[in-house]
């Protein structure tokens, strides 16, 4: 037994696709995922993606970082299987649902609403999350929103000027974050534009992070930072993010098929016959 993928990309955050619609899976677990992900030895990637058929959407999406996590949401992944399915679609996730339609700028996406209760993000404890009363050395006072999955963000005057390989994971694995969180530091440009590096969650430092630029949007438009309408720059370019006047949270940009291939499982230390 074969197992077909596509590697797929958005703006550099890069995937393997498993489209489990069309042929039976080995069973997902956090060491088959990690050994794919593994650019040495695998086929590489930040995240593993996994489409299954769903009762309540088009099809559900499961996401698994490069450490073997599974989470709830990730935009970039969204806009790619967007792209893959070729048509408006309905996609289900842990963090809830979602949709991704083409369109003139690539992939337009429906995010949800983000959600900012304490026990949301979630956090360890009550505080204000639109000021959280915190500081890790020279980042303080970050917001703390849930869009599909936990962000934290810090606005700082230079995004480049911080330290994120050695601050990320420390503010990702602080105790306040039971579930861990994603780290974003951004800076304002404009009343339209942002300008965004992300650590994420279980992948570390990342070219495009379509949650966090989400969430960053969202928490600079609560600060009255800018507009309901921005541009958020992360290094692998540009994401279009509106928060609508119902409160939907609407994310716009690119995706690209990179390559399709298949591979044995049992290269990656499971049976062939092993499958969901």
């Amino acid at each position: 037994m074969r197992i077909d993928f596509t590697k797929m990309h958005g703006l550099g955050n890069d995937f393997v696709v498993l489209d489990g619609r069309k042929q039976r899976l080995p069973a997902l677990d956090a060491a088959f995922a990690t050994a794919l992900a593994d650019r040495h030895t695998g086929i590489g990637c930040d995240q593993l993606i996994v489409l299954e058929p769903s009762e309540h959407g088009d099809f559900r999406m499961r996401i698994f970082n490069a450490d073997g996590s599974e989470v709830e949401a990730c935009g970039n992944a969204t806009r790619a299987v967007g792209l893959l399915h070729g048509r408006p679609a309905r996609i289900e996730t842990l963090g809830g649902m979602i949709s991704a339609s083409p369109c003139d700028g690539g992939i337009s996406v429906e995010m949800g609403k983000p959600r900012f209760d304490w026990d949301a993000i979630p956090l360890a404890y009550a505080m204000d999350t639109h000021t959280m009363p915190l500081a890790w050395e020279g980042l303080a006072s970050p917001v703390a929103v849930n869009v599909g999955n936990p962000h934290v963000i810090f606005f700082v005057d230079d995004p480049y000027a911080i330290d994120m390989e050695r601050l990320g994971p420390l503010i990702e694995t602080d105790p306040v974050f039971p579930e861990r969180v994603n780290v974003n530091v951004a800076g304002i440009t404009a009343r339209d534009a942002i300008t965004l590096r992300v650590w994420e969650r279980g992948a570390g430092l990342t070219r495009a992070c379509g949650t966090g630029a989400c969430a960053t949007a969202i928490g600079a438009m609560t600060r009255g930072l800018v507009d309901r309408k921005v541009t958020v720059t992360l290094p692998g370019g540009p994401l279009q993010i509106e928060w609508r006047e119902d409160g939907e949270i609407v994310m716009t940009g690119p995706a690209t098929e990179s390559f399709r291939g298949n591979f044995d499982p049992a290269d990656y230390g499971l049976a062939a016959g092993s499958t969901d």
